[in-house]
């Protein structure tokens, strides 16, 4: 038996991580404003822990476009796979060689491109696709800001949000 309609429930579960930076920020606040000694050092410390955990949950909340879309997306060991209607496949996070993001599929889809392979597309909306946040994220020289700009651009057009840089090569000498 629950208390809370499944709307409510579902707009305060997109909106989790900012509500707990809030009750973090308070909690800090208090206890940095009225606590004496460690207790106010540890009051600043959760103000600062909570305006970071605001920023990062603020790029998650942008990032999550809901989960009714087609398919279900699961990240396990390094690696995703997406499992679809009509097509489905796995990367390895470490392979990935370009990300996109197709605005000419509906739903939008990320275009994940691994040697060897044919592209993974995975629409931005399939169940778990929130997941791939922390994937991408963790892609080298990435920037966050403009792949969440990306996202909520529409247009007839497909983006190449990050490219692995090519390996430099070495050079031999002779002499």
């Amino acid at each position: 038996m629950t208390f809370i309609r499944p709307e409510a429930q579902a707009a305060l579960w997109r909106w989790r991580e900012i509500l707990g930076a809030l009750v973090l920020l308070a909690l800090g606040l208090r206890w940095g404003l009225t606590g004496v000694g460690f207790m106010e050092v540890t009051g600043w410390a959760c103000v600062a822990l909570a305006l970071i955990l605001g920023v990062v949950g603020g790029q998650r909340m942008r990032f999550r476009l809901g989960s009714d879309g087609p398919g279900v997306v699961q990240v396990t060991e390094g690696q995703i796979s997406y499992f679809g209607p009509l097509t489905g496949g796995a990367v390895a996070c470490s392979e990935i060689e370009s990300l996109r993001l197709d605005h000419t599929a509906r739903p939008s889809h990320w275009v994940l491109e691994q040697p060897g392979q044919p592209p993974l597309a995975i629409p931005v909306t399939a169940t778990g696709a929130e997941a791939l946040f922390d994937v991408f994220a963790s892609l080298p020289g990435l920037k966050t800001e403009r792949m969440l700009s990306e996202l909520h651009h529409k247009g007839p057009h497909q983006v190449v949000i990050w490219q692995r840089s090519p390996e430099p090569q070495t050079v031999h000498r002779l002499h």
